[in-house]
């Protein structure tokens, strides 16, 4: 356990922006599992728009610095390429 006044407040900023950090990437998981239920419901238009409010989430979320710019451009990319094979 940290004795100087400094690390103790490192501590406690570093615990509330992992909780942060964990609160946005689940909710970047649950946009993605909506679309993927979409796409195996078949459904083109609701998979359309829950690709559109999960680009959304995903690039707020690498805007935030939760997650790299790589790492945003690939879920996203993941995400379109498969609405886009949907027939």
């Amino acid at each position: 356990m940290a004795n100087i006044k400094s690390a103790k407040k490192r501590i406690r900023v570093s615990e509330k922006k992992a909780e942060r950090n964990k609160s946005v990437r689940s909710s970047v998981k649950t946009s993605i599992k909506k679309v993927y239920n979409a796409i195996e419901a078949g459904d083109k238009d609701k998979a359309g728009e829950e690709l559109n409010s999960a680009i959304s989430t995903i690039e707020k979320a690498g805007s935030k610095g939760v997650y790299p710019k790589g790492n945003v451009s690939r879920k996203v990319s993941r995400l379109t390429k498969a609405v886009n094979k949907m027939e």
